[in-house]
């Protein structure tokens, strides 16, 4: 361990007056911070502990004092990004079925929606969910469950709201609501997962995108 190293690990937070906890707490989330940033450049495969640690500002040691192996690292930053995605997507939604302007609400959330899930990072971590469905089938089946299909359930319950209302026609809401999450991202969604960087798309692109989606979506389920 370097003398740098050890001075970062011994003491991060010194005069400070943060208790022993805390500083442990912070030191996780450095950690996790920075391996997100490896996993997200390096891949699975190509990460080491040792960038994380370089990069965290901390020993290796302080790594694995916090996370027993890189399989329970690169676990504990998906776990949080899923959580992130389910507080996201209710948020988002969570207000469709009070909407007095169905068309206008759904163009707004379909813009925001696509921007969201094409993030670049997002994009990475996609690529590397998929990757190594294989080796973490669980971790895989969860990110789905708490991604596409928890953002279906909310949709649909939406759905059901305004249908309930009059304001759409829908018989089957979670089939409505892959309708309509695929007609917003199925072309830029694809486009990124295949290209390095971003999708290649301009934000009005992006916007002629989500509006279109819309149109279709509400000449197949809106009220004539």
């Amino acid at each position: 361990m370097s003398a740098e190293n050890r001075v970062t690990d011994a003491d991060p937070e010194a005069g400070t007056g943060t208790p022993p906890e805390g500083r442990s707490a912070l030191k996780r989330q450095a950690i996790m911070q920075a391996a997100r940033t490896v996993f997200l450049r390096d891949g699975y495969a190509g990460a080491s502990m040792d960038d994380v640690a370089a990069l965290a500002a901390v020993s290796k040691q302080t790594v694995y004092k916090h996370f027993d192996d890189k399989q329970r690292l690169f676990t504990a930053i998906v776990t949080a990004d899923i959580s992130a995605a389910e507080r996201l997507t209710h948020e988002q939604v969570a207000a469709l079925g009070c909407s007095g302007d169905v068309e206008t609400d759904l163009r707004q959330f379909a813009r925001r929606h696509i921007v969201e899930v094409t993030q670049p990072h997002l994009i990475r971590m996609r690529r590397i969910i998929i990757a190594e469905a294989e080796r973490f089938p669980e971790l895989a089946r969860t990110w789905y469950a708490s991604g596409p299909e928890r953002a279906h359930a909310v949709l649909a319950e939406q759905f059901r709201a305004l249908t309930d209302r009059g304001l759409l026609r829908v018989d089957d809401s979670t089939l409505a609501a892959q309708h309509f999450n695929w007609l917003i991202l199925s072309i830029p969604l694809n486009a990124a997962m295949f290209r390095g960087g971003d999708t290649g798309f301009t934000a009005a692109e992006m916007r002629h995108y989500a509006d279109e989606g819309v149109r279709v979506f509400l000449a197949a389920y809106g009220r004539t």
